[in-house]
């Protein structure tokens, strides 16, 4: 019974492009129609824990329905008035009812993801996604599929194991709060990472049945090798090697950033101010992702942290010496280890209220790794920045 929810919303977006058509009003409507039922799914559902029931499929269907709409609407506006990526995945012609649901039910993607485009299923339907030489013949998948869903396998191993050493439960143990400074560090590092690995393991394990599938194939290299990377959700080699937070945004969920930053982030930049965008496409995210105020919390962090280190950056940009010592070959490795650890532990730290949810439980973890993230990402604006820069601007005068 619980399929009549996406079934529901997939005939009443239909019904809204096929009467709407094209315009604002459309999009209006169901954006409006698939987040309200999707948050009312939320408040009649959700419990104290991660809940995988109807509602986490359909927090997905609301992007992938919202997302069509936006592009035909896009489809209906001037051609030369649309971004490059507008121009790439606007529908000029209704999606078919037996298209719409196609999209949304997709088999390797309507539960976790990735997100992509009508437009990319239609072409991979259409049969688009053939070699250079021969159209109509899609290039072997399995070997590109069997290595992303093995990799999928490896990072569910290591989550498994990283859950023998640290779980939820025990960062709100009085074991874990009596525990030195350091040893609380690292495993808060240990926690985040191990939490992360959770959701890369589901991403690259369905990815690799999209490879398989074929739909994500984007053309051959310059050495006429087949690429698979049109779903790509995680990005691998960045991820672990992240040396700021702005990493992480870069290579982790890519196709749901990517989704925001499209239909939402952009949108707004009629606003005039990219702060107020970049704050209204994070508490989008976090009403997408439900109710609970852990999920608040932990968007409201990433916000604060991208803010600190753009503020670090423009503060050593315009030093002379501070750009020049830290352009130094002596401080690169000491800086990137620091970066690295930093990065490290602080993702742990900003996982706390998305995973623990409740705000006694993470406000509970938060006291219990001394509420370093406070200290450091809620005081920078107001303490830390304007005292650098003054000491800064006095120390250039002198």
């Amino acid at each position: 019974m619980d399929m009549f929810h996406c079934v529901f919303t997939i005939f009443f977006t239909y019904c809204t492009l096929l009467i709407l058509k094209g315009t604002m009003l459309c999009v209006a409507v169901t954006f409006i129609f698939n987040m309200s039922y999707l948050l009312i799914g939320y408040f009649y559902t959700s419990t104290d824990t991660y809940d995988i029931i109807w509602t986490m499929p359909q927090c997905i269907l609301a992007l992938r329905l919202i997302g069509t709409a936006y592009d035909y609407y896009d489809g209906h506006q001037p051609h030369d008035k649309l971004s490059a990526d507008s121009k790439k995945v606007a529908l000029v012609k209704r999606p078919e009812l037996l298209e719409i649901f196609g999209h949304s039910f997709f088999p390797a993607a309507c539960l976790i993801g990735p997100q992509f485009p009508m437009k990319r299923y239609q072409e991979f339907v259409a049969g688009n996604y053939g070699k250079k030489d021969a159209p109509n013949c899609p290039p072997d998948s399995v070997d590109a599929a069997v290595k992303r869903f093995t990799l999928g396998v490896v990072y569910l191993a290591i989550f498994q194991v990283f859950g023998m050493f640290v779980s939820d439960e025990y960062l709100l143990t009085d074991q874990f709060q009596n525990l030195s400074f350091f040893r609380k560090m690292l495993l808060l590092g240990i926690w985040g990472r191990y939490t992360l690995y959770k959701y890369i393991s589901c991403w690259l394990i369905a990815e690799g049945a999209c490879i398989l599938f074929g739909i994500t194939y984007t053309g051959e290299n310059e050495h006429g090798e087949a690429q698979w990377n049109g779903l790509e959700n995680i990005k691998i080699s960045i991820f672990e090697n992240t040396t700021e937070f702005n990493h992480y945004i870069q290579s982790f969920n890519v196709n749901t950033n990517h989704w925001v930053a499209h239909y939402v982030y952009k949108r707004l930049k009629f606003l005039g101010n990219r702060q107020i965008s970049q704050l209204a496409a994070l508490l989008f995210l976090s009403v997408w992702h439900g109710l609970h105020s852990g999920y608040y919390v932990c968007f409201f962090f990433e916000f604060l942290v991208i803010h600190m280190e753009r503020d670090i950056k423009s503060i050593v940009k315009s030093n002379a010496k501070l750009s020049q010592f830290f352009s130094s070959p002596k401080v690169q490795l000491p800086l990137q280890i620091l970066l690295r650890v930093y990065t490290f532990v602080f993702m742990g730290w900003c996982l706390l209220p998305f995973s623990l949810l409740q705000f006694d439980r993470y406000w509970k973890a938060f006291r219990n790794v001394n509420c370093v993230g406070i200290i450091l990402f809620g005081l920078w604006p107001v303490v830390y920045s304007p005292i650098l820069r003054f000491a800064l601007k006095g120390a250039k005068r002198d």
